[in-house]
């Protein structure tokens, strides 16, 4: 079987060439090209295709990739809002993900996306090589005792609280599907917004999360909340969000998702002029900290997300049980 991998990096591809002598019916081609409609026409004579969160998997696209064969799309990473399976069902493709690849990566990413945020270590890290030690601007508050709102309580947002819990923070949660044996106190989402010095976000963007941190859920927080996203960007309106900071309802705001990240995660921009300008006024604010969506970044991770796309495609080749399908 030839996979073809769109949108990687040589970091990517170190992990799955340490696995291909164990997938000797498995071929391999790297590209570094993203996949979008111009590129999707490349996958003429593979089987299938990997993908990772930035990869355009609209219906068009789709259609082109039935076009060209393609039975499989392999996704590299847990989320699949990107995917329009309405078309891959229609096309007759299956998809497959890595549900879960490292919990803690994310969660701990989260953490200290929080403790940057909240003491301002970015900014004293620039200050100090300037030879400038005073402490003017880098006040922070103590994260013990305070109350953290985990809202998505799947394998990441567990172990942020399990994080959570162990900076001697009281955890709520709130989740559509509760994890009774978690030991979490589940609470509604507008109390989880009341009551919380902390808010993480680790839930899945879709129609229903999609700005779920609006204007109205933002007036339901306390003034002074920490607010932190590793999740998608999605979930939370960037222009509201904005206008809460300015307002001084956050004391601390990390994002390592954001809206319009899409075009040029991962990419190198340093000397572009980009085309919006929601990523430079959100670093304008001494209180927020941003990242390139990172959180999944490790070596552990890497490893179980490469095992776990290789096994995909194995078991797809063999005709097993599909474990990881996506399905409508």
């Amino acid at each position: 079987m030839k996979i073809l991998f769109y949108g990687t990096r040589d970091y990517d591809q170190i992990f799955f060439d340490r696995l291909k002598p164990e997938y000797p019916d498995i071929e391999f081609t790297f590209l570094e090209s993203n996949l979008y409609k111009e590129t999707a026409s490349l996958a003429a004579g593979y089987d299938g295709i990997c993908a990772f969160v930035n990869a355009d998997l609209g219906a068009e696209v789709i259609e082109e990739l039935r076009h060209q064969g393609i039975r499989l799309i392999l996704m590299r990473c847990a989320g699949y809002n990107n995917v329009d399976l309405n078309k891959t069902a229609e096309c007759g493709i299956k998809v497959l993900r890595v549900p879960g690849y490292s919990p803690e990566a994310v969660a701990e990413h989260a953490m200290a996306l929080v403790l940057t945020a909240n003491r301002h270590t970015h900014k004293a890290y620039i200050k100090c090589r300037e030879n400038n030690f005073s402490l003017n601007g880098l006040m922070g508050v103590n994260l013990y005792g305070k109350t953290a709102g985990i809202v998505g309580t799947g394998k990441i947002g567990l172990a942020m609280a399990r994080i959570c819990q162990g900076f001697g923070m009281k955890i709520v949660a709130y989740d559509l599907y509760p994890n009774e044996s978690s030991g979490l106190e589940y609470v509604s989402l507008d109390r989880l917004l009341a009551i919380s010095d902390l808010i993480s976000l680790h839930c899945p963007l879709t129609s229903e999360t999609h700005h779920m941190i609006n204007k109205k859920s933002i007036s339901r927080m306390k003034d002074g909340v920490i607010l932190v996203n590793t999740s998608r960007g999605g979930l939370i309106c960037t222009e509201d969000l904005i206008t809460g900071i300015r307002d001084h309802k956050f004391w601390a705001v990390g994002l390592d998702v954001y809206e319009e990240e899409s075009d040029f995660v991962y990419e190198d921009m340093s000397e572009y002029i980009l085309k919006t300008s929601t990523v430079q006024r959100l670093l304008s604010f001494p209180n927020v900290a941003l990242t390139s969506h990172q959180g999944f970044f490790t070596e552990e991770a890497l490893t179980n997300i490469a095992e776990t796309t290789l096994q995909n495609a194995e078991a797809f080749r063999t005709g097993i049980e599909l474990k990881n399908e996506i399905y409508l």
